[in-house]
């Protein structure tokens, strides 16, 4: 393939929670994003853990005491959640910052309130691709672009979604992504060929595919970027020794910033020899050539 068959790699610095609850430490990583990373997207999550979460949920205690915020698991939640106002704020920052805002939506309310702020795009995690009634009313309001991940999503479930897109006439709006939902995937478990997988089936029905990674160090993006994910999209944190289920499987700054500059250092190869002795060559060959008698 030519160079011009791939588009330069956008990468997604996904802070999620990994701000602590703390709006000043959310900002500091807007501006490690943009100016140290050279990262092009930043990426939160927006829940309404009421509405998410059952009762039962809510109020029992968080799984792993150790990264708890809260003395149950809705506590802990909700210690880590933005409210509609703040999310507002963080994307006029990120205006203010050159960086672009989005944010992945949990629930309806979440969806309604993250769509009156209009970013370009949307995130739907995982966790929550199968809430049809959400992606439903986002076809109907939502202009932007809508982008999907299938962690721990079957094949046919994967064809469902991607058929109520159709059926709404928003499929040419929609990001598809590769992922396995691990924190961290081992390397066995990243699967990367489901990439190949995934363009051949959707490449022609969607709009682009992306790779949304939870696993340690950068050398497999490279190789999803080679395998045709445009989006690239890692966790990212000042200190993966922090406290929170998420750190550990996260970029820190400097991780972030190799891997924009790698991507790009691979975009650039991506290409033919456009003669059979580039100039590059050409000295090399007058001194090292093995000449006949």
């Amino acid at each position: 393939m030519d160079k011009e068959v791939y588009k330069p790699a956008r990468v997604i610095a996904e802070i999620g929670c990994n701000h602590k609850g703390d709006m000043e430490i959310a900002k500091e990583m807007i501006r490690m994003a943009k100016i140290f990373c050279n990262a092009h997207i930043v990426k939160f999550q927006k829940r309404n853990n009421k509405e998410l979460l059952t009762e039962e949920q809510y109020n029992a205690p968080h799984p792993n005491p150790a990264n708890a915020y809260g003395q149950t698991y809705g506590e802990h939640r909700e210690f880590l959640e933005f409210s509609f106002q703040q999310h507002a704020e963080l994307k006029a920052y990120c205006e203010e910052m050159g960086i672009e805002y989005s944010t992945s939506v949990w629930d309806l309310t979440s969806a309604k309130e993250i769509n009156s702020i209009k970013p370009r795009m949307i995130k739907i995690p995982s966790a929550c691709n199968n809430h049809f009634e959400m992606l439903e009313w986002l076809c109907d309001h939502f202009s932007g672009e809508i982008h999907v991940s299938t962690g721990m999503t079957t094949k046919p479930e994967v064809e469902e979604i991607v058929r109520l897109f159709e059926k709404k006439g928003r499929n040419q709006d929609v990001v598809l992504y590769s992922c396995t939902s691990g924190y961290p995937v081992p390397f066995e478990d990243i699967c990367l060929l489901d990439i190949t997988s995934m363009k051949e089936k959707y490449g022609h029905r969607v709009k682009e595919i992306g790779f949304s990674g939870h696993h340690l160090g950068i050398a497999v993006d490279m190789a999803a970027y080679v395998l045709g994910a445009s989006y690239i999209e890692r966790h990212y944190t000042l200190d993966r020794t922090w406290k929170g289920t998420d750190h550990a499987a996260s970029l820190e700054p400097q991780g972030v910033r190799k891997l924009v500059r790698d991507l790009e250092a691979v975009r650039k190869s991506l290409t033919h020899k456009h003669e059979d002795i580039l100039d590059i060559e050409k000295v090399q060959r007058q001194k090292l050539k093995y000449k006949k008698s």
